[in-house]
C-alpha cells in the first residue's frame, strides 16, 4: 500500500516553506492531544495532519521533541513576561494589580486545549506540569507573596499555600468548564474578583 494511503482524505496535503509546515504539525499535535491526551499515536496524529509520519519526524526527532514544542506553545511562550514587573509595581494598588493579572490569566488558561493538555500531562506523569508550575511559582507567585506581605498588617501574614488556595479557586473555574464540563459563568471576572476580595480581606491586607 502506498504511504499516502494511511493520510486523511479530508486533509490537503500541500507543498509548504518548512517554517509553516513545522508550525502546522504543532498546530495540529496541540489540538490532537488536547483531544485524545498524550499518549496519542504519531501516527494518528499525522494522518490528522494530512503528512505521513515520516515527514513529521523530519521535524521532530522524536514524539517527546514534539511534545516539548506544545508545551512551548500553549504554555511557556504565552505567559507575558511584563506579568512579573507589573505584580511588583507599588505606585498601583495591590487589589488593582491582582485583578489585572487574574483578568490576563484566566483569559490564557480558560481554554480546552490548555485545560485539556494540563490535565492530561498531569495525568501522565509528564514533566510538563512540573516544569510550569515551578516557572509559575518562581515568576508570579513568590513576588506577589512578598507584595502581599508588604501590604499586610494583619499579625498572620498569608502563606505561599495560602496564595496557591487563592490561584487554584480561580484556575478550578476553567476546569468545571473544559474538564467536567459543568456550567460556569460566561464573564468569570466577577467571581475572580470576589474570591481575590474575600482572600484580601481574610489577611487584612490593603486594598487601596
Amino acid at each position: 500500500m502506498d504511504k499516502t494511503d494511511s493520510i486523511d482524505p479530508k486533509a490537503k496535503r500541500r507543498r509548504l516553506p518548512p517554517d509553516e509546515r513545522r508550525q502546522q504539525i504543532v498546530d495540529g499535535a496541540v489540538a490532537f492531544f488536547a483531544e485524545v491526551g498524550l499518549e496519542g499515536k504519531t501516527r494518528d496524529l499525522a494522518k490528522r495532519v494530512g503528512i505521513t509520519q515520516s515527514l513529521l519526524f523530519n521535524y521532530f526527532e522524536n514524539k517527546e521533541s514534539l511534545i516539548e514544542a506544545v508545551y512551548a506553545q500553549v504554555y511557556i511562550d504565552r505567559l507575558a513576561p511584563e506579568w512579573s514587573h507589573r505584580l511588583v509595581d507599588r505606585k498601583v494598588p495591590l487589589r488593582s494589580r491582582l485583578l489585572a493579572f487574574y483578568k490576563d490569566y484566566s483569559t490564557l488558561i480558560f481554554e480546552y486545549e490548555w485545560m485539556r493538555i494540563f490535565m492530561f500531562s498531569g495525568l501522565a506523569g509528564a514533566e510538563l506540569n512540573r516544569r510550569y508550575l515551578e516557572h509559575l511559582n518562581k515568576m508570579i507567585l513568590h513576588p506577589l507573596l512578598d507584595e502581599m506581605h508588604a501590604a499586610s498588617s494583619h499579625s498572620m501574614m498569608p502563606d505561599m499555600e495560602d496564595l496557591w488556595n487563592l490561584h487554584g479557586g480561580i484556575v478550578y473555574i476553567g476546569i468545571r468548564q473544559h474538564i467536567y464540563r459543568m456550567p460556569c459563568p460566561d464573564d468569570p471576572g466577577p467571581a475572580i474578583e470576589h474570591a481575590i476580595d474575600r482572600f484580601l480581606q481574610a489577611f487584612a491586607i490593603e486594598q487601596d
